[in-house]
């Protein structure tokens, strides 16, 4: 094919506005007749007339050069809008050589000029393809013939170039388009979500107030069934003691099989661990509505940034989501020393009941949920892992997207991924993604001890 060592072409600096012809032709008498045609100067390179030439024309004497001469333009961000080659060159041919200037630059228009009559278009279509960026003048040619193709290609190329900025203008557009879109998209998805917060929120909290009272008065019961029970206990040990004053061998009799009958010395132990049990659960219960109703009432600390304890959070959000993790898995808990940070602790709050949701909806049928914690720095992270279905590679980069999600239809609105990262970018923190399938995700929450101490 074509040797660089053949010739040296400078590099090419073609001006911006002007008309740029490359000529390749063995003894440069083309680029000479081409030069006296449009810049009304015999000279086979354009630049030695200066300003004053209205076209660049140059010309060279071998392919080599030519490659030399398109590269070098396009490496100083100047292109040729059109080459003239000769079809026989002293290496290769000018089909070969187009060939290799289109791989260059795929805008360049081509004429082939030719003394052969009958030109091989089928070898043509093979080495080129159909293309309207090529022309076959046959020699030999008019000054008339010249203006007209070179006015023609000129213009044709300046036309692609124009076409090409103006959807290069709305690709950019729509890219501008889609960003705005995806942030209203998000948005409207924490919209939805504060709505459907607030909404679920409310009931919730007519449902706690509501359990608080029969709580209240099932503990205050509790506690004097409790009393109640333990004076009958009293009672009847002294009964006991008084059993040896008893001197009816009948009575005696009955008294012993009664107490053989309901398992006297089982009741007086279970009686009391029975209403311990029960004391315990209603504990239980009122942590939990408690936690419902902190949780409920996220509007009374939403704005207010305060310093809080990751790990209560944490806490106070598994028992929010016992219901619905307890028969999907086993939850591990390898907490570290955290600090206290400044936070909107019911927001994180959520972030970490979607967290946890997801991983338990991730498991199949029975699994592990791994919660983690840690400082490193003047930071603090919570990793939550579940040895769930995992999530494949190329859904990754989406898993934060409004509105996307891998559930089954009805299992999910998409939402909850997306409300997580919005609010741990507010805290100026990161939310980070792993996963292999068949092996599960982790989450890690990265949260500066204090967002404004940050910003400052």
């Amino acid at each position: 094919m074509f040797s660089d060592d053949d010739e040296k072409s400078d590099i090419l600096v073609i001006e911006s506005g002007k008309p740029a012809i490359l000529v390749v032709d063995g003894d440069t008498g083309l680029a000479t007749r081409l030069n006296e045609l449009f810049n009304k100067a015999a000279v086979v390179d354009s630049s030695v007339i200066r300003d004053n030439s209205p076209y660049v024309i140059i010309g060279v004497t071998t392919a080599a050069a030519a490659v030399q001469a398109v590269a070098g333009s396009l490496a100083h961000h100047g292109q040729f809008n059109l080459i003239f080659s000769e079809y026989q060159l002293d290496q290769g041919n000018g089909l070969e050589l187009i060939q290799r200037l289109w791989q260059l630059d795929p805008n360049l228009n081509a004429i082939l000029c030719t003394g052969y009559p009958r030109l091989d278009w089928q070898q043509i279509v093979e080495t080129l393809g159909e293309s309207d960026q090529l022309l076959i003048l046959q020699k030999p040619f008019s000054e008339v013939e010249l203006r007209q193709i070179v006015h023609a290609m000129i213009r044709q190329w300046q036309l692609v170039k124009q076409t090409q900025s103006v959807m290069q203008f709305f690709e950019l557009q729509n890219k501008e388009l889609d960003a705005a879109n995806r942030k209203l998209q998000d948005i409207q998805a924490q919209l939805l979500q504060s709505e459907k917060m607030s909404s679920i929120g409310q009931l919730a909290a007519g449902v706690a107030h509501e359990i608080n009272n029969p709580i209240g008065f099932i503990k205050s019961n509790l506690n004097s069934l409790k009393g109640y029970t333990e004076d009958f206990l009293a009672l009847i040990a002294a009964y006991e003691q008084a059993e040896a004053n008893i001197v009816c061998s009948e009575t005696l009799y009955a008294l012993h099989r009664l107490k053989e009958k309901i398992e006297l010395d089982y009741l007086r132990k279970d009686a009391l661990e029975l209403l311990c049990e029960s004391s315990e659960g209603i504990e239980r219960v009122k942590k939990i509505v408690q936690d419902l109703k902190d949780f409920s009432y996220p509007e009374k600390n939403a704005d207010r940034w305060q310093w809080a304890d990751l790990h209560v959070g944490l806490e106070s959000t598994l028992n929010i989501v016992y219901n619905e993790v307890k028969y999907k898995a086993e939850v591990v808990k390898e907490y570290g020393e955290l600090p206290p940070i400044n936070c909107l602790q019911s927001q994180l709050n959520q972030v970490f009941v979607n967290l946890l949701v997801n991983a338990a909806q991730a498991i199949a049928d029975h699994g592990v949920i791994t919660i983690r914690t840690g400082a490193e720095n003047d930071k603090v992270w919570i990793e939550i892992q579940d040895s769930g279905c995992g999530i494949a590679e190329d859904k990754l980069s989406k898993v934060f997207d409004p509105f996307y999600t891998t559930k089954p239809v009805g299992k999910g609105t998409g939402l909850g991924l997306a409300i997580s990262y919005g609010i741990v970018k507010k805290h100026k923190g990161e939310i980070t993604v792993s996963s292999k399938i068949g092996q599960g995700t982790t989450f890690r929450v990265l949260l500066p001890v204090d967002p404004e101490e940050q910003s400052s």
